[in-house]
């Protein structure tokens, strides 16, 4: 386990509710090449944290890497209205694009 893990782990832990400590852990497993976890904790991240946008397009991506377009899809659906709500413009284009990538998009 990473250094970096560790101490996130130890933060969510202790009961952190910052939605950071939640979505850095998820792409610390992600860089550690544990993709089926991190899709997992970004899964939570999105369930406990739905305003937080920038899990939305990093779960899809990981989901396009696993070759699972459908559930990339709904992550990009999912992003797409959290993002609209935050008004943000950035992320809303992100999703877009990547949607529009996908098979059926």
């Amino acid at each position: 386990m990473s250094k970096r893990l560790e101490m996130l782990e130890k933060l969510i832990d202790s009961g952190s509710k910052d939605p950071f400590h939640h979505y850095a852990r998820a792409l610390e497993l992600r860089s550690l090449g544990q993709a089926q976890a991190a899709l997992a904790a970004l899964e939570r991240v999105a369930g406990e944290f739905p305003e937080y946008v920038p899990c939305y397009l990093i779960a899809a991506q990981l989901c396009v890497e696993l070759g699972e377009s459908a559930r990339a899809r709904t992550f990009c659906d999912q992003g797409l209205l959290a993002a609209r709500r935050a008004r943000n413009d950035h992320a809303q284009s992100e999703l877009m694009e990547l949607l529009s990538g996908l098979p059926g998009g």
